[in-house]
């Protein structure tokens, strides 16, 4: 039994690539429009960033805690989804100080924005073409629910950059423009986009604890088959009451009394008394 969670893989998911692309153009955008004369104190600068960063750091902090906690993973996919959601209306409010609406979602531009997809993997066409592609939507697969569900080539970080600088290139047209109400429609969208794409993946993963359990249930799991292996059950051995499996004898610490205790033990604390 793996009694791991996730690992690396969600560094190419779809939600991991576009958070990054959210924040290298907010990191452009703040740089090029906020000043002295707009930002004298800089606050609005300094919290766009770390609300970009927090966006895209916090997914990947939270991805990496999975492996032991699912608790501490999920707590920090959430704060990751909020910082999205809170840099969205930074770029509302850009938009209504100048008292200009946000795009209409019908309009031209925001079609296209919304409708540009990102690039699979690296290596994923050829994995797919050799029958080596993992279904999308499937547990564990790279890219879904923040992507294409592709198996990529292993990871490393210089294919990863070039990758991200690839998907970024897509964007560029708008994340570059010169007009910056046109900048803030582009990023408006993508951090509604990014955030829906780490809320569905929160979703997945409370689905899947609700099945699989957490660290710990795998934990318990996985001591249970290992001794059970270890400790062949004795044949007259009684029942458990409780789940029905065989029991083993164990003693007591506070004063070595024998009793029959599960073999399932911690999930279940079933026990008989010892026949003297």
């Amino acid at each position: 039994m793996d009694i791991f969670g996730k690992g690396d893989g969600y560094r190419w998911m779809d939600a991991y690539i576009l958070a990054w692309i959210v924040e290298l153009a907010t990191d452009a955008f703040c740089g090029k429009y906020l000043d002295f004369k707009n930002d004298p104190q800089g606050k609005t600068s300094g919290q766009m960033n770390h609300a970009a960063r927090s966006g895209c750091r916090n997914f990947a902090e939270g991805c990496e805690r999975l492996m032991t906690s699912t608790s501490a993973g999920l707590d920090l996919l959430n704060v990751a989804k909020g910082s999205l959601g809170e840099l969205r209306d930074d770029y509302i409010k850009w938009l209504l100080r100048a008292r200009i609406l946000p795009w209409d979602d019908a309009s031209d531009e925001a079609r296209t924005v919304q409708r540009l997809d990102l690039d699979p993997p690296p290596g994923a066409a050829a994995r797919i073409a050799a029958g080596a592609a993992v279904s999308a939507g499937s547990p564990g697969s790279p890219g879904s629910p923040g992507g294409s569900g592709r198996r990529p080539l292993p990871f490393t970080t210089r294919r990863f950059c070039e990758h991200l600088l690839a998907q970024y290139d897509r964007f560029a047209p708008w994340l570059e423009h010169d007009d910056s109400f046109v900048r803030a429609n582009a990023l408006l969208i993508l951090c509604i986009r990014a955030g829906k794409m780490q809320e569905s993946y929160i979703r997945r993963l409370g689905e899947e604890f609700k099945t699989e359990g957490g660290f710990k249930e795998k934990m318990g799991e996985a001591r249970r088959e290992q001794r059970a292996q270890q400790e062949p059950a004795d044949a007259d051995a009684p029942r458990c009451p409780e789940c029905g499996e065989a029991m083993r004898l164990m003693h007591r610490k506070r004063d070595n009394s024998p009793f029959w205790g599960c073999r399932n033990y911690p999930a279940c604390r079933g026990t008989r008394p010892a026949e003297k």
